[in-house]
């Protein structure tokens, strides 16, 4: 029997993706979070979601309707889940990228070596170069639209921007410092049995412990000239849904292995754009170094593609970046001088960068080799 009217318009159905809570969609009007990890406190989704939605007027991201809460026994009030507007779409930006870049693979590979890594203007498949880096820039438009709509209302002490100063400083400083050496510690037990792309990296970047350190102190002991904000906080291509024509950007409960406190805290917005940099790099060579997409590769076309990777990866964090920047402008989030807003933006560059060689540690040694290069690109910049 077929379902009509409004019943059947809401027809629930469990969506499969790869993701830290479960989602079920009623038809094609609404979609139901559910919460897997129950904590304490105002659960970040729901609150950045209201705020962006119902304050803010952001229109890029699914509208907020409503929640499930539940009060334990001793009063505490924790979020159960968060119904929202479905949002149609042909997937994630990391798909709609990863399709992208495999059809630029395909054809770079049958470019020269001599011409491998030339400008975009000169690249293979120029046409679909353009349109690709199009899109790069309209999603950076509507990162930095994200960003000015949570810095806008300095009347919500949740919400308004605040200044950088010595405690916060030296307390990222004690976190990175922490995280590095416990990722380095891990890298040091394994190292002998990684995948042989990786092995002479990780021996590089094993050895660039001190330097990376001697990076975070002397870029986080100097005063920092902007504003600390509510950010994303988890911000990569997997958190965007590409609808064909534009982006929404979904899931704000920040990193799910951090206390809900912390990923509450107020930050610099750059490290949402340096997640995104850092997944831009991440797409660039996850089928070359992790073997994913169509991409043929074999002996002949290895190192070639690798340039190719380079340049495309070059070529789109710069556009990102410009877009981001030109949106962003001087708001009160971004230190005022190009050099400064650089500078800042490198330190969550790399500190992203330790972070996922951690993960991949615990959870993909096959892709090790990612995180390693960015470190060590990170260290060159």
């Amino acid at each position: 029997m077929q379902e009509t009217g409004a019943a059947g318009s809401l027809r629930p159905r469990a969506i499969k993706a790869e993701q830290s809570n479960s989602s079920i969609a009623y038809g094609e009007r609404l979609m139901m979070k559910l919460i897997r990890r129950l904590e304490p406190g105002v659960n970040p989704d729901l609150e950045m979601s209201g705020f962006l939605t119902q304050v803010a007027g952001y229109t890029h991201t699914p509208q907020l309707f409503g929640a499930v809460e539940y009060r334990d026994g001793e009063g505490r009030l924790m979020t159960q889940g968060i119904l929202q507007a479905f949002v149609a779409n042909q997937g994630d930006a990391w798909q709609y990228t990863m399709k992208a870049i495999s059809s630029f693979y395909n054809e770079a590979a049958a470019i020269p070596a001599e011409r491998a890594g030339l400008p975009p203007q000169e690249s293979p498949s120029r046409v679909s170069l353009d349109a690709f880096l199009d899109s790069v820039g309209l999603l950076a438009r509507r990162t930095a639209e994200l960003h000015v709509a949570l810095a806008s209302d300095f009347g919500d002490e949740d919400f308004a921007p605040e200044p950088f100063n010595v405690d916060f400083q030296r307390g990222f400083e004690r976190s990175v410092e922490e995280l590095t050496k416990r990722v380095f510690g891990q890298l040091r037990q394994v190292k002998d049995h990684l995948p042989e792309t990786a092995k002479a990296r990780a021996e590089e970047i094993l050895s660039s412990e001190q330097r990376i350190a001697e990076r975070f102190h002397s870029a986080l002991r100097n005063p920092i000239q902007a504003m600390r904000a509510r950010i994303h906080g988890d911000y990569h291509l997997g958190q965007v849904l590409y609808t064909g024509t534009d982006f929404v950007i979904i899931d704000f409960e920040g990193e799910p292995a951090r206390p809900l406190e912390e990923r509450r805290l107020k930050r610099s917005p750059l490290q949402d754009v340096a997640g995104m940099l850092r997944s831009f790099h991440y797409a660039a060579y996850a089928p070359l170094l992790a073997g994913t997409g169509t991409v043929k590769i074999d002996a002949s076309n290895s190192q070639n593609l690798n340039r190719w990777a380079s340049a495309w990866a070059a070529w789109v964090s710069d556009r990102f970046l410009t877009e981001y920047l030109k949106v962003a402008g001087e708001d009160v989030f971004l230190p005022p001088t190009r050099a400064q807003i650089m500078a800042l933006l490198q330190i969550h560059v790399l500190e992203k960068a330790v972070y996922e060689l951690g993960y991949e540690l615990n959870n993909r040694p096959e892709w090790v080799a990612i995180p390693l290069e960015g470190i060590s690109k990170a260290l060159e910049t």
